[in-house]
């Protein structure tokens, strides 16, 4: 399957957030809380800061691709009273367990990574400039589509005879 190269990037920073866990089986929670608009000249996983329970880190850059065919959910996902992003987290095996690996503004392709139930997918308040940006990638490249319904053939009750008399 090929897939066409994004018509633009938006560069942006995540910040997540390390919590004790309640549970004898897991020690951390992490948890993505913020994308910042733009990619701040930090190394990933520097410390913001610390308290009793919490510590938050800025993880890294990714960057939010756009593509023509996926206007009309980006157009949806800005009518809403507080426009997301869907932030993926993906394991290591070394420290820090998690890289970012994700981040879009496609509703549906960030649901679509929470069906393998192994990454850490959360979603995050859009930043405003993040929203124009969007909104201005929308204004130029959505082009409405009319649905057209199929309209199936009547079936032929001899089409699945055997043709033939049966004794």
């Amino acid at each position: 399957m090929t897939i066409a190269p994004p018509l633009a990037r938006i560069a942006v920073g995540v910040i997540v957030e390390r919590r004790k866990g309640s549970s004898p089986w897991i020690d951390y929670l992490w948890t993505p809380v913020a994308v910042l608009a733009g990619a701040p000249d930090t190394p990933p996983w520097t410390k913001l800061s610390e308290e009793t329970d919490r510590v938050s880190f800025y993880a890294g850059a990714a960057e939010i691709e756009l593509h023509r065919t996926e206007t009309e959910y980006y157009g949806n996902n800005l009518l809403i009273d507080v426009p997301a992003l869907w932030v993926v987290l993906r394991a290591n095996d070394g420290e820090p367990p998690y890289h970012v690996f994700k981040v879009t503004a496609d509703p549906a392709e960030g649901e679509g990574f929470t069906e393998a139930g192994n990454d850490i997918v959360e979603t995050v308040a859009m930043p405003r400039a993040i929203q124009e940006q969007i909104a201005a990638f929308v204004a130029e490249h959505h082009v409405d589509r009319t649905f057209i319904k199929r309209v199936r053939d009547r079936a032929d009750p001899e089409a699945m005879s055997r043709g033939g008399d049966v004794e």
